[in-house]
C-alpha cells in the first residue's frame, strides 16, 4: 500500500532524516518506533503533506508514484493522520467535524442534515455511542478520538497514521481502541502505529520499523519481535539494567514525609502514609483513582478540606506551592506542557525560573553568570540534547522537555520529590536516564513518591507500592523479586478484585 524510499529532510543546520525507507502493506499494523528526536514525526509530516522531502525522495501508494503538494493532496490519496493533539473543532457537531474542510452545501448553505445523515452508517459501523448531531465539546477524549477515526473511515482512508493514541485513555478505553484497530486491519486498512509502549507493540504490531537519529535502522517481522532487540535498535546499546535500584529502600533513613488524613472532601478520601529518606514509594491505581489529586493536595496546589503534612517530623502550614517548595517538597506535574513548562521561553530561563532569587546580586539584580553556570551544569548532568541553552523549550522532544523540568525542580534541592507520570510520552533512552536519576536521588537521601500508570515501571523502581481506588488508599504491596506477582496484586487492589482485606497493611 505504501512505499517510501530515500526520504531525507534538511532544516537549517539540522539533518532531520537521512535516506529513510518504509514499506507498509494493506491489512497490517506497522509500528514505527524510535527515541524522541529519531525522526518519526518528521517522516509522518512528509507523508501527510505538511513537510516537503528533500529532492530524490520517492513515494508510491498502491504501486503508483505520487507527489504531495500539501495536506489536501495527501488526503485525496487516502492518507489520514491522527495526532496526539486531536484536530477537532469542539464548538461544532460530530458530523461537521467529520466533514471539516469538505462541508456539503445546498443552495449555497452548509447542509448539516445531509452531513448528519451521511455519517450515521460510519458511526454505527465503529460502534459509536453518540450521534452525528452531538457537540464535540461534550465528548470524552476517547470519544473525540473515535470522531477522528470516523472521519478517516468515512472518506475511505487507505493509510491511517496513529501517533501515541492511547496516551490519554484509560485501560478500558484502550481495549476498545485496540478492538477497533483490529477491525480496520481486517477490513484492509494499512495502519502506521507510533508508540513508546512495548506492551502495545507486543499486542498489535505485525511488523516494526525503527528509526534512530534520523536514519533507518531496520524492520522486524512479527516472529522476530523481542523487547530486547527493539530497545537495542532504538538506543544503539543494551539496556539490560533498565530498572536500576541500588538505593537503600525501606532500610533507609528517617521518616521524611508524613501525610495524615489528607482529603479534599470530593475526589480524595482521608489518606495517610509515611515515606522515608532514600526510599522510592510508588502510588498506583487506575485512571481516575485520585493519585494526582492526592499529590496536588500534598503540594498545596489544590485546597484540602482536611489533613496534615509533616516533613522530617515538622508540621507544615501549606497554603500553596511556595510553602511546599520552601519546606523542601518538589512536584513534577503530569502535564508538562500546560502546567510545567513555559514553552515559549528558553531552556536557560526554564531551568532558572524558581531559584533565580536565591543567588541574586545586591539590589535584587539577577546573577547572570551563576544562572549560565547552573544551566550548563544541568544540561551536562541530565544529558539534555539541545543545540544552545537559548533554544525555546517548545522546540525540544518530549524526553528533553521532561529533563528540563526535572532540572528546574532539582535546583530547589528537595528533600521530598513527587514525580507524577515522569516518563509519559518519553522515549526508551530518556526513560532509562530518568530511572537512573531517580535511583541516584534516592541513594543521596531524597524521599521519592512515584506516580505511574506503567506497572513494570512501578514494580521495577519502587521499594513499596501504595494502591488507590476511588480516591482511597486500599492497600500496600511490598517490593519483592516476583515482579509478575507484584503486578497481579497491584491490579487486584486497583480493580477491587482482591477485596479490601489489605487495608491493614497501610501505615
Amino acid at each position: 500500500m505504501l512505499a517510501l524510499r530515500n526520504i531525507s529532510k534538511t532544516f537549517p543546520g539540522v539533518k532531520a532524516l537521512s535516506n529513510v525507507q518504509l514499506t507498509v502493506y494493506a491489512g497490517e499494523v506497522h509500528a514505527l518506533m524510535g527515541e524522541n528526536g529519531a525522526g518519526k514525526s518528521t517522516l509522518m509530516k512528509i507523508l501527510s503533506g505538511a513537510y516537503t522531502a528533500d529532492p530524490g525522495a520517492e513515494c508510491r501508494i498502491a504501486g503508483e508514484p505520487v507527489a504531495f503538494g500539501g495536506p489536501a493532496a495527501a488526503r485525496e490519496h487516502g492518507i489520514a493522520v491522527i495526532y496526539q493533539e486531536l484536530s477537532l473543532a469542539p464548538n461544532l457537531s460530530v458530523a461537521e467535524n467529520i466533514y471539516l474542510g469538505r462541508h456539503l452545501h445546498r443552495h449555497g448553505m452548509v447542509d448539516r442534515a445531509a452531513m448528519a445523515s451521511a455519517c450515521e452508517a460510519t458511526l454505527a459501523r465503529l460502534g459509536a455511542d453518540f450521534t452525528p448531531a452531538t457537540p464535540v465539546h461534550t465528548l470524552s477524549i476517547a470519544q473525540r478520538q473515535l470522531v477522528e477515526i470516523a472521519r478517516a473511515v468515512h472518506f475511505e482512508t487507505r493509510i491511517l497514521v496513529m501517533d501515541e493514541p492511547t496516551t490519554p485513555l484509560s485501560t478500558r478505553e484502550t481495549d476498545r481502541l485496540f478492538a477497533l484497530i483490529r477491525q480496520l486491519r481486517a477490513e484492509g486498512m494499512a495502519i502506521i502505529y507510533i508508540s513508546h509502549r512495548m506492551a502495545e507493540i507486543d499486542e498489535l504490531a505485525d511488523r516494526v520499523t525503527v528509526l534512530r537519529d534520523g536514519c533507518f535502522v531496520g524492520t522486524l517481522e512479527r516472529d522476530n519481535l523481542s523487547r530486547a532487540a527493539l530497545v537495542k535498535m532504538m538506543v544503539g546499546r543494551d539496556l539490560s539494567g533498565f530498572y536500576t535500584k541500588t538505593h537503600g529502600g525501606t532500610r533507609a533513613g528517617e521518616i521524611m514525609l508524613s501525610v495524615r488524613n489528607m482529603s479534599d472532601g470530593r475526589r480524595v478520601r482521608p489518606c495517610s502514609f509515611d515515606l522515608r529518606a532514600g526510599e522510592v514509594l510508588g502510588l498506583a491505581g487506575l485512571v481516575g483513582a485520585g493519585r494526582t489529586e492526592l499529590a496536588r493536595l500534598i503540594f498545596g496546589a489544590d485546597a484540602r478540606s482536611d489533613g496534615a503534612v509533616f516533613v522530617a517530623g515538622t508540621p507544615l502550614a501549606i497554603t500553596g506551592p511556595r510553602q511546599a517548595i520552601d519546606a523542601g517538597i518538589a512536584y513534577l506535574t503530569e502535564d508538562r506542557k500546560l502546567q510545567g513548562l513555559f514553552l515559549d521561553q528558553s531552556v536557560h530561563e526554564n531551568i532558572n525560573l524558581i531559584v533565580a532569587a536565591r543567588d541574586a546580586l545586591r539590589g535584587g539584580r539577577l546573577n547572570r553568570a551563576s544562572a549560565r553556570q547552573r544551566t550548563a551544569q544541568a544540561i551536562r548532568a541530565l544529558g539534555i540534547r539541545v543545540a544552545h541553552p537559548q533554544v525555546n523549550v517548545g522546540a525540544l522532544s518530549g524526553g528533553n522537555q521532561q529533563k528540563v523540568m526535572l532540572s528546574r525542580l532539582l535546583e530547589t534541592r528537595p528533600r521530598v520529590l513527587i514525580l507524577d507520570e515522569p516518563t509519559r510520552g518519553v522515549d526508551i533512552g530518556a526513560k532509562a536516564e530518568i530511572y537512573r536519576l531517580v535511583d541516584e536521588l534516592a541513594r543521596s537521601g531524597v524521599a521519592v513518591l512515584l506516580i505511574s500508570s506503567e506497572l513494570p515501571e512501578v514494580v521495577g523502581l519502587c521499594d513499596r507500592v501504595l494502591v488507590m481506588r476511588e480516591g482511597e488508599l486500599v492497600g500496600e504491596v511490598a517490593g519483592c523479586a516476583d515482579a509478575a506477582g507484584m503486578q497481579e496484586r497491584i491490579i487486584a487492589l486497583a480493580t477491587g478484585a482482591g477485596g479490601d482485606t489489605q487495608h491493614s497493611t497501610l501505615h
